[in-house]
C-alpha cells in the first residue's frame, strides 16, 4: 500500500549544516518543515569536522574568502548572517569554544554540541506555531513539480508535498559519508546550470621526477603556496606537509582550490627570508658545507639536505647564488592530480549562481525552489568559512520560504 501523501509548507533535502539551519529558521517562522536525510543520523560532516571539534566559523569571514564564478554572489547572504550572529547562538547554548590561528573558532569539546544546538533550534519551532519533522534513512529521493505549483517528493519514507523545496544535499566530497550528486541532478532537472564540480581543499599528487619528494613524507614546513596563474593567483602562508603521495597541509589545501590540472603549484620555501645572506656577505665562505649550514638554520633537517642537493646553486658567484635564492622563493611543482573527492574537504563548483537570487538562494525561474550550502557554486577557504556559508545561506533561504 502506498503511504499517504503528507502536506508541509517546506521540504528541506539534507540534514547537514545548511539544511539544519534552514529548517530551524523556517520552523521558527511558523512553517511546517519536513527535513529529509538519507543517512541514519543528521550532521555527519559536522561531527567529523575540525578533528571532531568543529571549526564552526571564522572571525575574519568575508566575500573575499570564497571561490565562485561570480565572486560577488555570496555578499548578500554573508552580510545577512555574520560570524557574530552564529557566535551569539553558540553563546546562548553555553558551548565553550576557543580561537586557534587566523580567526578559526573551534568547540572546546565535541562537535556534537553544535549538532545538538541545531536540533534544539529545530525543536523551538513548536513554540512559534511551526514544526520541523526530521525523517532519517530517506532513500531513493525523487522530486517532481506538483500540479498547481509546489513540489512532491517521493522516497523510501513516503511521499511529501510542499510549496517550497530547499536542496541542501551538499557536494561530492567524502562519499563514504554519504555524499552524492543529487543536488546537481535536481538542478538540471529543473533547468538550472551546474558548474562542473571538482575536489577542493584536497591534497595534490606528485609524479615523474617529482615523485622523489615523497621520500620526505612527514616533513612539515612553513611556506607560501600559490596557484591560479592567469585566473588570479592566490597566496597562502601556512604549513605544507609532504605525504607518501605528494603534498598536503593547510597551505597546499588552500592553494588546491585554485589549482587546475596542468598548472603549477608555486612554493616559497623561505618566506621573507634571505636564506643565502651568509654566503653572499663579503668574505663569506662559499662551498657545499656553508650552503648546507645556511639551509639547516632555516629549514627542517631532512628538507634542508634535500633542497641543498636538488636546488643548490650551479656555482658560487653572486649571480648564481641570487638565482638559487629566487628558485627557493618560487619553486614550481607540477602536480599530476588530486587525491579526489574521497579526500577533498569540500566540493568546488555546483549550481550556477547566475540561476539563483543572491538574497534568498531561490531559483530565478522556478518559484519555491532553493539551493543552499555546498550544493551551490560558492566554496570557502579552509578555516571555518564553509560552515559560515552553510549557516548564512541556510538563514537566507529559511527566511524566504
Amino acid at each position: 500500500m502506498t503511504a499517504a501523501l503528507r502536506q508541509f509548507d517546506v521540504i528541506v533535502l539534507g540534514a547537514g549544516a545548511a539544511g539544519l539551519m534552514c529548517a530551524a529558521v523556517a520552523g521558527q517562522r511558523g512553517r511546517r518543515v519536513a527535513l529529509l536525510e538519507h543517512n541514519g543520523q543528521v550532521g555527519r560532516k559536522i561531527l567529523i569536522s575540525g578533528g571532531g571539534r568543529c571549526n564552526f566559523t571564522n572571525l575574519h569571514c568575508g566575500p573575499g574568502n570564497f571561490i565562485s564564478e561570480n565572486k560577488h554572489f555570496a555578499k548578500s547572504a554573508l552580510a545577512l548572517y555574520q560570524p557574530a550572529n552564529f557566535i551569539e547562538l553558540v553563546d546562548r547554548y553555553l558551548i565553550p569554544y576557543h580561537e586557534k590561528t587566523l580567526g578559526q573558532l573551534f568547540c572546546d569539546g565535541s562537535a556534537r554540541a553544535i549538532v545538538e544546538m541545531l536540533l534544539a533550534e529545530c525543536e523551538l519551532a513548536s513554540e512559534m506555531q511551526g514544526s520541523v519533522e526530521i525523517v532519517l534513512n530517506a532513500h531513493g529521493i525523487q522530486v517532481e513539480g506538483a500540479a498547481g505549483g509546489g513540489f512532491r517528493v517521493a522516497c523510501s519514507a513516503g511521499e511529501f508535498d510542499a510549496g517550497a523545496l530547499v536542496v541542501a544535499t551538499g557536494g561530492l566530497s567524502i562519499p563514504k559519508m554519504g555524499a552524492t550528486g543529487l543536488g546537481y541532478e535536481l538542478a538540471r532537472q529543473f533547468g538550472l546550470e551546474v558548474i562542473a564540480p571538482r575536489p577542493a581543499l584536497v591534497p595534490l599528487l606528485l609524479g615523474g621526477a617529482e615523485a622523489r619528494w615523497t621520500e620526505l613524507a612527514g616533513v612539515a614546513v612553513d611556506v607560501v603556496a600559490s596557484a591560479g596563474g592567469t585566473r588570479g593567483e592566490s597566496r597562502f602562508r601556512e604549513k605544507m606537509l609532504v605525504t607518501h603521495r605528494g603534498l598536503s597541509g593547510p597551505a597546499v589545501l588552500q592553494a588546491s582550490s585554485y589549482w587546475r590540472p596542468g598548472e603549477e603549484l608555486v612554493i616559497d620555501f623561505v618566506p621573507e627570508t634571505d636564506i643565502l645572506a651568509t654566503l653572499t656577505a663579503q668574505g663569506a665562505r662559499r662551498d657545499t658545507a656553508a650552503l648546507r649550514q645556511a639551509f639547516r638554520e632555516v629549514l627542517p633537517q631532512r628538507l634542508s639536505g634535500f633542497l641543498a642537493e636538488t636546488g643548490g646553486p650551479k656555482g658560487w658567484s653572486n649571480s648564481e647564488l641570487a638565482a638559487c635564492e629566487r628558485g627557493l622563493h618560487r619553486w614550481a611543482f607540477h602536480p599530476v592530480g588530486t587525491e579526489g573527492f574521497e579526500k577533498a574537504e569540500v566540493t568546488a563548483g555546483g549550481v550556477d549562481t547566475a540561476t539563483l537570487q543572491a538574497r534568498t538562494l531561490e531559483a530565478r525561474n522556478v518559484p519555491g525552489l532553493f539551493f543552499i550550502g555546498e550544493t551551490v557554486d560558492v566554496t570557502g577557504w579552509l578555516g571555518g568559512f564553509n560552515f559560515q556559508w552553510a549557516w548564512a545561506s541556510g538563514v537566507a533561504a529559511g527566511r524566504a520560504v
